[in-house]
């Protein structure tokens, strides 16, 4: 018998399974979707496109009265409570907090976030005569400190790059840019991939473990350089995807 031979699976074999389309992404419309920091810019510009794209939203903020002052401006039936009730009540809590509050937020709220599916998207950033500068944190990024923090929760990062004006602007109909995700467990991701294609413009691509999440939340302090010299709101496309 040639080596050929020996290589070749026996005629009862079960066929190989055909690889899945990454594209394929789940159904994501009935997920409660918590906005911990949501009194913010980014916050409220995610919970408002996310809102008007049919999701079911609530704000979260350390006053449940600025959540739900916050969730009234917007409108969309997004509602407001404070970060305990919105983790508790909410299937992906998505982390928007200023990187100053992050460790002490997500540590507070540890025993309310487990087995939620959480999406950091906080950016360790510095800033000082030269402009921003992107921080190393000692767990190595945002996103993997709150996985350090959250141990029995489901840890992934995404939502980095967007502009909060775009997103706040009820003027804009489309978000045209791409959502880069990480996390450790491809079925999370996908989830949070399908979350951002609910809004129109914006596509969610893998990106990678964790691991990865440093350079992703460090870009933003390009961003950042970019939008300063072009008077603009850039965002980011992944090209041949």
């Amino acid at each position: 018998m040639t080596s050929t031979d020996s290589a070749q699976q026996p005629a009862d074999a079960p066929a190989k399974a055909p690889a899945k389309d990454p594209w394929d992404l789940p159904d994501v419309s009935g997920l409660v979707v918590g906005v911990l920091g949501g009194t913010g810019p980014q916050g409220k510009g995610l919970a408002y496109r996310l809102a008007r794209a049919g999701q079911k939203v609530i704000i979260g903020s350390r006053a449940a009265e600025r959540a739900q002052a916050a969730a009234e401006e917007l409108g969309h039936d997004i509602e407001g409570a404070e970060n305990a009730e919105c983790a508790r009540r909410s299937d992906i809590v998505i982390v928007a907090v200023p990187w100053e509050g992050h460790g002490k937020t997500l540590e507070a709220l540890r025993e309310d976030l487990v087995g939620k599916l959480v999406v950091d998207c906080v950016n360790p950033l510095g800033f000082d005569k030269k402009g921003a500068y992107a921080l190393k944190p000692e767990e190595g990024s945002a996103a993997e400190q709150a996985a350090a923090l959250l141990p029995d929760s489901r840890v992934t990062a995404a939502f980095h790059h967007l502009s909060a004006v775009l997103l706040e602007d009820p003027e804009i109909d489309e978000i045209d840019t791409d959502v880069m995700v990480l996390g450790e467990v491809r079925a999370d991701v996908e989830i949070v991939q399908a979350l951002a294609g609910r809004i129109p413009g914006m596509r969610g691509i893998f990106a990678g473990r964790l691991r990865n999440a440093h350079q992703v939340e460090a870009l933003v302090a390009n961003l950042i350089s970019v939008n300063r010299r072009y008077k603009a709101h850039a965002g980011l496309r992944v090209t041949d995807v």
